[in-house]
């Protein structure tokens, strides 16, 4: 059975960031991410830990990049099987909110 009222792109993701909680029914990676976009680094982290699939690995490393700890998000990177990324934190938040949905 489809969720109601999900967001299918950025726009629509970045509106359901005035909510005290995430939209039920996203998926694990993209309600880390939402977490994160809500400074709550412990949330979402633990969301991404959770789960061992590649887009968790993905947030998972992101998260990392956030916190500062490099070596780890690399660790995750290589278990998501994708290169490190080194630019802006928020282009890649972006990013990876766009192509989860």
């Amino acid at each position: 059975m489809p969720v109601e009222n999900l967001p299918t792109d950025l726009s629509g993701f970045r509106k359901t960031l005035a909510a005290a909680s995430p939209p039920t029914g996203l998926a694990p990676a993209l309600e880390a991410l939402w977490w994160a976009a809500k400074d709550d680094w412990a949330k979402a982290h633990e969301i991404a830990q959770a789960h061992e699939d590649a887009t968790c690995s993905w947030v998972h490393a992101y998260l990392h990049r956030v916190e500062g700890d490099l070596g780890n998000a690399g660790y995750w990177y290589r278990r998501a099987k994708r290169p490190p990324a080194t630019g802006d934190l928020q282009a890649e938040w972006s990013a990876m909110v766009a192509e989860l949905l």
